[in-house]
Parts: structure tokens; C-alpha cells; sequence
């Protein structure tokens, strides 16, 4: 089993069982200090994370990276510019490019496209497989089309997807999303944030489902899904 807990704007913090058989204790693009967090960097003293996965270098997403990295020692994993970043930072890092598996020996982990920017290297979406579980977070970025590539090649059980407009998707871009990847669950995210990216989660959810097959997950900043 897998617990996605979600933490506000695009950070999320999961638990899966990877390719070895032991849990391992992930989060994606950590803005700790985003202004919906339910935690503070003070929270994860002691505490133990295997990973930190960067879609890209924006404040909003490579975030407390850094000091959480210190915090737990933890690996960041990202696009070949972050890593070094990070390097330099003092950190462990895996830096990979947009292409098949990165070499991880107890998660398989793959760097997608992503339609946005950003200063060190270019902006991704994750894929990553575990044991029981494959989710695809999409970092920022708009629509398009070889989202039906990653669904095809990767099925994610679930999609976490941007909704906010303005930087990323829309909720009619992240509909039409749903569509071409095919998850099992989607979970709306960056929205809600600051004013230029508000959106509205169930009017997405009502969207989908009314479309699709897929079934919409909305996590207040705290909540967790347990899949499956």
C-alpha cells in the first residue's frame, strides 16, 4: 500500500514500498513554507526520507529542498543542473535528463517532459514506480499531446496534475489531461495558492468524472490517500 499525504501548492510527501520490498519515504517539489503547509522543516527533525524529487528550480517547487536534504539526509533527485546545484549546496543528489529509468536501485524513477521553465536545466514531470503503486506528478506545465505516450508506457495508478491556470493547466487543459493519461485517480494541485492561480477542485473533479472513467481525489493540505 501507498500513502500520498498532500501538503499544499505541488508538495507532496508519500509512502510506498519500492523494488526491494522496503518502504520508502519520498517528497515531491517541497515548498515547506508554501502558505497552505500544514508542516514546518522543524517537523521533519529526526524523522527519515529516502528522496526528494525536484520537477524544477522555482522557488514554489525546489523550495526547502536544500535544508530538508541537510534536515534528513536524503538524496535529491531532479534534472542534471539540480543535482549539481545541489552538490555544490552539500547535499546528495541523482541527476538524470528527460529519457528512460534513472539508475536508482530500489525505485524506478523517470524524468518526463513538462511545458513550462526554469533556470537550471529544463522543467519536468516525474514518473516513479514502486512494488505496488505508479504515480506520475506532472510538475508545471501546460497540456500536451505525448501525455498519451506517458499513459500508454507508464499507466500511472495515479496522476497528480495542476489546475491553477495562469503558470500551468487550467482545469480545462487538466481535464483534457485525464483523458489522454487514463489514471485511475487524478489529484488536483498548484491552485488555490496566491490569487493568480484560483481554481475551483470540484468543478475539475465533476469534469472528469462526468468524462471519464478516472476518479478525482481531492486532498485538503494534510489529508492523506491511501492506495489502494
Amino acid at each position: 500500500m501507498a500513502v500520498i499525504k498532500y501538503l499544499g501548492h505541488s508538495f507532496f510527501e508519500i509512502a510506498l514500498t519500492g523494488l526491494d520490498g522496503a518502504v520508502k519515504n519520498i517528497v515531491i517539489d517541497p515548498w515547506v513554507e508554501n502558505p497552505l503547509s500544514p508542516v514546518k522543516l522543524a517537523d521533519y527533525k529526526g524523522r527519515r526520507l529516502d528522496y526528494i524529487i525536484i520537477t524544477h528550480d522555482h522557488g514554489d517547487h525546489l523550495g526547502n529542498a536544500i535544508e530538508l536534504a541537510m534536515e534528513t539526509s536524503a538524496t535529491i533527485v531532479g534534472i542534471y543542473e539540480i543535482a549539481l546545484y545541489s552538490e555544490e549546496k552539500g547535499v546528495k543528489s541523482i541527476g538524470g535528463n528527460i529519457g528512460g529509468s534513472l539508475r536508482i536501485p530500489d525505485l524506478e524513477v523517470i524524468l518526463t517532459p513538462a511545458t513550462h521553465s526554469s533556470n537550471k536545466g529544463a522543467p519536468v514531470g516525474v514518473v516513479i514506480r514502486g512494488k505496488d503503486i505508479t504515480l506520475y506528478h506532472a510538475g508545471d506545465t501546460g497540456l500536451f499531446s505525448e501525455m498519451t505516450l506517458i499513459g500508454e508506457l507508464y499507466k500511472p495508478d495515479v496522476a497528480m496534475l495542476p489546475i491553477g491556470g495562469h503558470f500551468t493547466m487550467g482545469v480545462r487543459e487538466a481535464v483534457k489531461a485525464v483523458e489522454l493519461i487514463k489514471p485511475r485517480i487524478a489529484i488536483p494541485m498548484h491552485y488555490n495558492t496566491f490569487p493568480l492561480i484560483q481554481a475551483n477542485p470540484i468543478e475539475f473533479k465533476n469534469m472528469v468524472e462526468s468524462r471519464t472513467s478516472t476518479r478525482v481525489v481531492v486532498l485538503k493540505p494534510g489529508e492523506t490517500l491511501a492506495y489502494p
